[in-house]
């Protein structure tokens, strides 16, 4: 039966993530291919992705070499056990891994998904401190209007309330630093904003509360992404670098979403001249062909774990699937693919082209902000009063069913990053079908 003939009942026992599931199953976005700049819809349309699947098909859809790897790997090793055993590919993936990462972030541990790296880092942070006899350090600081994945861990270090508040009490003894938005002061700002560095001073007063004794980690995302992509201020997360680096406090960079060219490098971090004491990463590792993710760690960090019987683990923890065959197959094939087609200085030598196209929508109707970093862009509509969420959904039905556009919405917010091989004339194209869209929603 063809999916355009689907039933209710047919649909109905798929329970959707970050989905208002009624409303889906009674009028269903359905794609059943994809490639290069585009999904294909079950009846035959294209659709053009602004918003790189879930930020993660950075080097678009379809990639042969990605899909010829796959294929290879799964003829040869369908699954290798990473506890106690390993194979060569998943060591070769962390070398390269570790080359392309700044300072001595030199060792890699693999899950499958950003909220999985969230929960590794964490744990590896509590472990590191521990085994340096500073095991009061249990405390974390994340951020308002974060998003670290849904993990335990990763719901209470994050700071979106629709994703906290059904989850009881979470993990105790976690801390906010305050968003770095200010509407009324960065309205419109391309790339970093001007205002809000002295922001960041904020985690001063968290210290001077719990005492730096009791904090483990920070843990940020360099922009935050799910919220609807708010830019750090200029020199906010160097000055974060600087405090937890006095404190012994250890700084964790989510980088699931800018890592792998979203702001024109390998990670963001580089864009900064930062070195972060980890990195969790995931999406564009694999171009999002095999779920993957991971934690990049400072050596430090590693040599503090290597101690003890060498017969004995020193860290318990990891992931049945952690460096997968096919995971890390797609992620070699994939890191070739930015290599040979320098999609990261591609994504560098765009990114005033998309934000200049992205700011031409300021006077479209109902858009209040519009903030482009890199390649990725969030534009702030005015909710319908009393309804909020309402206009970003009709958005999202508007875009599929009328203009065979899909762009990210997330309550009010749309999120624009398209694939890290899109051209001028994609990005105008995309551009000219959400300014339709705007219109028809008005």
């Amino acid at each position: 039966m063809a999916p355009l003939d689907m039933k209710p009942n047919e649909l109905e026992p798929y329970w959707l993530p970050f989905t208002p599931n009624r409303s889906f199953k009674r009028k269903p976005r359905l794609f059943s291919g994809a490639k290069d700049m585009h999904y294909v819809t079950p009846d035959g349309r294209k659709v053009i992705d602004a918003t790189s699947g879930l930020f993660c098909v950075n080097a678009g859809h379809g990639r042969e070499k990605i899909v010829k790897a796959i294929q290879q790997a799964a003829a040869t090793l369908d699954f290798s056990p990473p506890f106690q055993y390993a194979h060569p590919k998943v060591f070769e993936l962390s070398s390269r891994l570790t080359l392309l990462a700044p300072g001595d972030l030199d060792y890699c541990l693999f899950a499958n998904s950003g909220s999985e790296a969230v929960d590794t880092a964490l744990k590896v942070a509590l472990a590191y401190h521990r085994n340096r006899g500073e095991g009061q350090r249990t405390r974390f600081i994340g951020r308002e209007r974060g998003y670290h994945g849904v993990g335990f861990g990763g719901l209470s270090v994050g700071g979106m309330v629709a994703n906290r508040k059904m989850f009881g009490n979470m993990l105790y003894g976690v801390d906010h630093l305050p968003t770095t938005y200010n509407r009324g002061k960065q309205a419109f700002s391309k790339q970093e904003p001007d205002w809000g560095a002295e922001l960041a001073d904020d985690l001063l007063r968290l210290i001077a509360l719990h005492d730096a004794s009791t904090i483990a980690a920070v843990i940020v995302e360099p922009v935050a992404g799910s919220t609807g992509c708010l830019p750090p201020p200029k020199g906010y997360l160097e000055r974060l670098r600087k405090i937890t680096e006095e404190h012994g406090i250890l700084l964790i960079f989510d980088e699931v979403i800018t890592g792998f060219g979203r702001l024109g490098h390998c990670f963001a971090a580089e864009r900064y001249g930062i070195v972060p004491d980890m990195i969790t990463f995931a999406k564009g590792v694999t171009n999002a062909a095999v779920p993957m993710s991971g934690v990049l760690v400072r050596k430090g960090i590693y040599e503090a774990h290597m101690n003890g019987p060498e017969h004995l683990v020193e860290l318990f923890h990891g992931y049945t699937y952690s460096g997968h065959p096919l995971a890390v197959a797609a992620g070699l094939a994939t890191l070739d693919i930015y290599r040979e087609e320098g999609l990261f200085e591609r994504a560098r030598a765009m990114q005033e082209t998309f934000a200049d196209a992205m700011m031409s929508l300021k006077g479209a109707p109902n858009v209040v902000d519009i903030r482009p970093i890199g390649m990725i862009c969030g534009i702030d509509l005015e909710p319908i009063a009393g309804k909020p969420g309402l206009r970003g959904y009709n958005a999202i039905e508007s875009m599929f069913h009328d203009h065979d556009l899909y762009c990210r919405v997330t309550s009010d917010t749309l999120v624009v990053a398209p694939p890290l091989i899109a051209s001028e004339r994609d990005i105008a194209d995309i551009t000219d079908r959400i300014r339709t869209v705007l219109k028809a929603v008005a």
